[in-house]
């Protein structure tokens, strides 16, 4: 009787030490960029927290190495994720249509007017927190993105733009695309894409 109930208390001790405790008010373990940059190809080759399957002029193929924690919330009847991997909070869904880069700005202002959730702090996201929903996998459908996010926004805007020094290259802004695990340069004027707001859930 004692062997079992000796057992009994070391498998219990065992679960209780090997589970991490969260706190209330924990930081992230990760922390990403949360402004706006001007990238080259070359720089966003080299942005941390992502896996490179491949190399492209235009960018890379490639999936984050994140471990995210996503949790589905509604405040006043509006959805967002909060990824305690990164503090972020992110819109469930984003625009329900394409807009250019420039429109996308439109966009959030009109988002951050409305208050969704009761916050105005809405922002186009960096390359690397764009790049930190990409799966290495379809998860959602055919989309390498987490279930927990709406399946339409199959690619989404950035806010940050692209520089080349080759004078015969346009400059554009940076996209990721959860269709084939892309991180591509587009025209902010031309090329039309969706959007899904960020905004640090702090």
């Amino acid at each position: 009787m004692k062997k079992h109930l000796t057992i009994h208390i070391l498998i219990i001790l065992f679960i209780f030490f090997s589970t991490p405790i969260i706190q209330a008010g924990e930081e992230p373990r990760i922390n990403l960029r949360p402004y706006y940059k001007e990238l080259s190809v070359a720089q966003v080759q080299e942005i941390p927290n992502v896996e490179i399957r491949k190399k492209e002029k235009w960018g890379f193929h490639g999936h984050s190495t994140i471990n995210s924690d996503f949790h589905l919330k509604t405040i006043n009847d509006d959805k967002i994720v909060v990824d305690s991997a990164t503090g972020l909070m992110w819109h469930q869904s984003g625009s329900d249509k394409y807009v250019s880069w420039k429109g996308a700005k439109k966009w959030i202002a009109g988002l951050n007017n409305e208050g969704y959730a009761g916050f105005q702090n809405w922002r186009l996201p960096t390359v690397e927190e764009a790049a930190s929903l990409l799966e290495s996998e379809e998860k959602n459908g055919n989309l390498h993105i987490d279930p927990v996010f709406d399946r339409k926004q199959w690619s989404i805007w950035t806010c940050d733009s692209h520089i080349s020094d080759d004078s015969l290259v346009l400059n554009g802004a940076w996209r990721v695309s959860f269709s084939d695990g892309a991180v591509s340069w587009g025209s902010n004027s031309l090329d039309i894409f969706y959007i899904r707001p960020v905004r640090l859930s702090k």
